[in-house]
């Protein structure tokens, strides 16, 4: 115990005389110009949570983890089995609540969980690093709105003609990063990702440059239109009540919920195939894969494509849901955000994909809403404009949570690395049976 404390007040120290004169030191502007503001109470905070986070590390290390995260592992997956039916009750009924808020914050988050089991085939099953997947999302979204207003399809025409061409695109990358592994592997799909948004941006004729392309057309339920307006064909008219905006929204929530689910049960499937079996045994070891006589290119392949066709799924959505589509919403930012909610999840693992979505995505609306909360309770302006700018400390909170989790869980919330098919106890063989088998 006095090393662990001795080791923690060591870190408190450094974080000292980083962060003192990066915290404690503001300029503020007065009547004489420029002046430094002092600020003890924030660097004895940022100091104090450093100390108490260094304890609570090494005192994490030396209580066995190892036999403490298989026992947590076990819980955890006994729990997945009453957990996943609860959360799939409550984002059936969420819409039930009434509330524009929480079923616009649910739909972004079911985007973002298809995103993430998406991902989730490439980098979790496949074991290949995809820092550009926000590409493919750009190509499904970009897709579905220039077919739709140039040939005036509908939705569920262009949905599938969406993940098509991204699958192609996703092939596309998979053929130059054949023999690339590891970091190369990332620098090559990063680079991919820049381009395609570079290309939007740059090409106006087809997509309209930086401006955009506004008015994607709304999807449809069985040719009824979603219209304020009202009258023949229209949602409000076939079943005779008043139209509201809150209408389209639901089915906007059950459009991304149906397509998440779908993402899910594919995935699932296609684990337990021979395809599935094929990934998991790239992922653990390329030679090995290769001397067991199975195809890597073709297992590379599939999995870029499987992965980015559910991408330009969620793509085509994001453009019927938003109306409007720009470069700006295709980022490398966004790529970061799904494969954190990967990592954090846990590599290969559903649950715990969703799990990290809803946490990173839903939990820091949560936690705005709350500090706005106390802000009007309490008349404070702190918690106000720390709500307020919470959104630009995204970034800087996904890698704290990132951070902790390599050290608490390195294998992330729920660790889904377990194959498909595995050795179990050896079963003896019948003495008679052998000396048939001699004879």
């Amino acid at each position: 115990m006095r090393g662990a404390l001795r080791d923690a007040f060591l870190s408190a120290l450094v974080a000292l005389g980083i962060f003192g004169p990066m915290v404690g030191l503001v300029s503020t502007s007065g009547d004489h110009g420029l002046s430094l503001q002092v600020r003890p109470i924030a660097v004895a905070v940022v100091v104090g949570l450093i100390f108490a986070g260094r304890l609570l590390i090494l005192s994490w290390r030396g209580g066995g983890p190892r036999q403490r995260n298989l026992a947590l592992a076990e819980r955890v997956a006994r729990a997945g089995k009453y957990i996943t039916p609860i959360l799939l009750l409550a984002a059936i009924a969420l819409p039930f609540t009434g509330s524009r808020y929480y079923i616009d914050l649910g739909t972004l988050v079911l985007t973002y969980i298809m995103l993430g089991w998406g991902l989730n085939i490439v980098v979790g099953l496949a074991g290949l690093l995809d820092l550009g997947y926000v590409a493919f999302y750009a190509v499904g979204a970009y897709s579905y709105a220039l077919l739709a207003m140039t040939f005036g399809l509908g939705f569920w025409t262009c949905l599938p003609l969406a993940g098509i061409l991204a699958a192609l695109w996703g092939v596309m990358l998979g053929f130059p990063v054949l023999r690339l592994r590891g970091d190369y592997l990332a620098i090559v799909t990063l680079a991919f990702g820049e381009i395609i948004r570079i290309v939007l941006t740059n090409w106006v004729s087809l997509t309209n440059g930086p401006n955009g392309i506004s008015g994607v057309p709304r999807p449809t339920l069985f040719g009824l239109a979603f219209s304020m307006d009202g009258g023949p064909g229209t949602f409000g008219d076939f079943f005779n009540i008043e139209p509201a905006v809150i209408q389209r929204i639901i089915f906007l929530y059950y459009v991304i919920l149906g397509l998440a689910l779908l993402t899910n049960w594919v995935s699932l499937r296609l684990r337990r195939l021979p395809l599935g079996r094929a990934w998991e045994a790239l992922r653990e070891d390329e030679v090995a894969c290769r001397s067991l006589g199975i195809n890597v290119r073709n297992t590379k392949l599939t999995a870029f494509g499987i992965g980015a066709m559910f991408g330009g799924f969620a793509g085509a959505f994001f453009a019927t849901r938003q109306g409007f589509i720009s470069p700006e919403s295709f980022t490398f930012m966004e790529s970061a955000t799904v494969l954190a909610i990967v990592v954090l999840g846990g590599l290969g693992s559903q649950l715990g994909v969703a799990l990290a979505a809803i946490a990173m995505i839903g939990g820091l609306e949560a936690l705005r809403d709350f500090l706005s909360f106390l802000g009007d309770q309490m008349n404070s302006p702190v918690f106000a404009g720390i709500a307020s700018e919470l959104p630009l400390y995204r970034v800087l909170i996904f890698g704290i949570a990132l951070v902790v989790m390599m050290v608490l869980r390195p294998r992330g919330l729920i660790s889904g690395r377990t194959p498909s098919v595995a050795l179990t106890k050896l079963k003896e063989i019948a003495p008679d049976l052998v000396a048939e088998s001699r004879s």
